[in-house]
């Protein structure tokens, strides 16, 4: 498994509250990306071949399907999600979302097609993230279950420890079976 850290940069959000640390980011961030952009310029050379191939293509046209691959790259784009000691971050196009992991008040997890894990702190800041981010990359989940783990002896996270055992629950689980594959012992 990858690793990828990269120095904390002088004056980010919570620096001055956050202990200085390395980010991890999600190592599978950037396949997605491509994916998405794969798609998309899939759908947009499909569209203008079957407009061109009618004879029916023109700017107009042009421009909306243009348009329609842009909707869709920017819906399958993923939010790249990093993690330091004491915050998390999300970021998507626009925003940026960070919690600070060290002082959690709650964690919710919502199971379903869409899978959520949704993180508030005590000063009422909220990221929402796939919990598969954590399960495909493990120095984040270390970085994070810290920090959880101090906000338990803190006494700050009142509500999902249960979430997160279960979280741990199946990354443990994903991780055994992961080294049971790559061992030949199945």
């Amino acid at each position: 498994m990858e690793r990828r850290f990269t120095p904390a940069a002088a004056g980010a959000h919570g620096a001055a509250a956050a202990p200085p640390g390395p980010f991890v980011h999600d190592i599978h961030w950037a396949g997605e990306m491509r994916s998405a952009i794969g798609v998309a310029v899939l759908l947009f050379t499909a569209l203008l071949t079957v407009d061109a191939g009618s004879g029916r293509l023109d700017v107009t046209r042009g421009v909306l399907w243009a348009g329609l691959a842009g909707l869709l790259f920017v819906v399958l784009l993923p939010p790249r999600v990093s993690v330091r000691p004491g915050l998390l971050s999300s970021r998507g196009l626009l925003m940026r979302h960070t919690v600070r992991t060290d002082s959690l008040a709650s964690v919710r997890c919502s199971d379903g097609v869409a899978q959520r894990m949704a993180l508030r702190d005590v000063e009422g800041a909220r990221v929402e993230i796939d919990p598969t981010v954590l399960v495909r990359n493990p120095a984040m989940w270390h970085l994070l279950d810290m920090d959880t783990r101090a906000s338990i002896r803190r006494g700050t996270l009142l509500s999902g420890v249960t979430a997160l055992q279960q979280l741990a629950q199946r990354i443990d689980r994903e991780t055994a079976e992961t080294v049971f594959k790559v061992s030949g012992v199945e």
